[in-house]
């Protein structure tokens, strides 16, 4: 006899209604509770009637969404935008938010939502190199991100490279010539953090300016606290700066805060730039210049890749680089 929602209930200890939530992609749900019902469904092999959703095609019409953060400005405003995407698209969108946890992304990869979903968009923050066997799922996946495996599967990503040379030349065009970075993570060989500095130190060195490792400033997890801590050593430090290229725009918001506390004119003594160009970006004091780094075209490819797998499309994987723009504000040109 197959296995009802009562049943995965039961297994789970939720309520029924509980489970019609996860199964539904209700967005308030523990991360605990969710995993456990969605390990419920995968001990129980329990079906969704997806014919009273989609009989012909006998899908269920709802994609994942696998991200580290939402509490990162930069993932909840993605997950906005493939919402948006998706529903453009006739798709409802269920989200996993795996906080960057090797086990939780390798659980995204053994296809613990395939009794739910159709397929999944995917931005690993924890696996590495040493996992790439792992990325084996027969099920339609699309990788986001900048954790590059050569997996054999679809890649749309950002120019995180490009961008922060873009911005760090933009500085340099302002006559700024002591430009400190916030957010390195020293010893990262992949990831957002390592090409982000890539890139300004490509600037930095095509300007004919000696790399001052002093004006490099390490923070862990990218939120404004971070920033902020960051930008707190580097004035301690007393190394002389005019310019500041934060990693993300959460850990310029940070040293923005720090600069007002300390009584520091932005951009007239130090100029700031973030990445990913938030909606916050629009309402800080002051708006804060951002690399775009072209989300709503990331969100919008993902899903048109991850539909023609769906359906059977072209094996041949791509990958596919966003376009970026700086939108400049008050933060570097008051």
């Amino acid at each position: 006899m197959s296995a009802t929602m009562y049943d995965v209930a039961k297994l789970a200890g939720v309520s029924v209604k509980t489970v019609s939530n996860v199964i539904n992609g209700y967005p308030y749900i523990r991360a605990t509770t969710r995993d456990r019902v969605l390990a419920a469904i995968d001990q129980l092999d329990y079906r969704i009637n997806v014919s009273a959703r989609n009989l012909r095609s006998g899908r269920t019409g709802m994609i994942a969404l696998a991200v580290p953060e939402l509490r990162l400005p930069y993932f909840a405003e993605l997950a906005d935008s493939v919402i948006t995407a998706a529903e453009e698209a006739g798709l409802n969108v269920l989200i996993q938010q795996t906080n960057g946890d090797r086990d939780r992304e390798l659980r995204v990869l053994s296809g613990l939502h395939r009794h739910l979903t159709d397929g999944a968009l995917f931005s690993p923050l924890a696996l590495g190199e040493e996992d790439r066997e792992a990325f084996q799922a027969d099920f339609p996946l699309v990788l986001l991100g900048e954790r590059i495996f050569r997996s054999g599967f679809d890649h749309v990503t950002m120019r995180n490279a490009e961008g922060a040379r873009a911005a760090t030349e933009y500085l340099l065009s302002l006559g700024r010539r002591r430009i400190a970075v916030i957010g390195a993570h020293p010893g990262e060989l992949m990831g957002s953090a390592r090409l982000r500095v890539d890139g300004y130190l490509e600037a930095i060195t095509a300007a004919g300016i000696e790399i001052d490792p002093a004006l490099i400033a390490e923070a862990g997890l990218w939120h404004r606290s971070t920033g902020a801590a960051a930008m707190n050593r580097l004035l301690d430090s007393r190394v002389a700066i005019d310019a500041v290229f934060a990693l993300n725009d959460a850990l310029a918001l940070g040293a923005l805060h720090v600069l007002h506390e300390r009584h520091i004119a932005v951009p007239e003594q130090i100029a700031v730039i973030g990445f990913d160009d938030i909606e916050e970006a629009q309402y800080s004091v002051p708006t804060l210049t951002s690399v775009a780094p072209g989300r709503e075209q990331i969100a919008r490819t993902a899903i048109e890749l991850l539909q023609s797998r769906i359906a059977g499309g072209d094996v041949v994987p791509v990958e596919v680089l966003a376009d970026f723009e700086i939108h400049v504000r008050e933060s570097t040109e008051g």
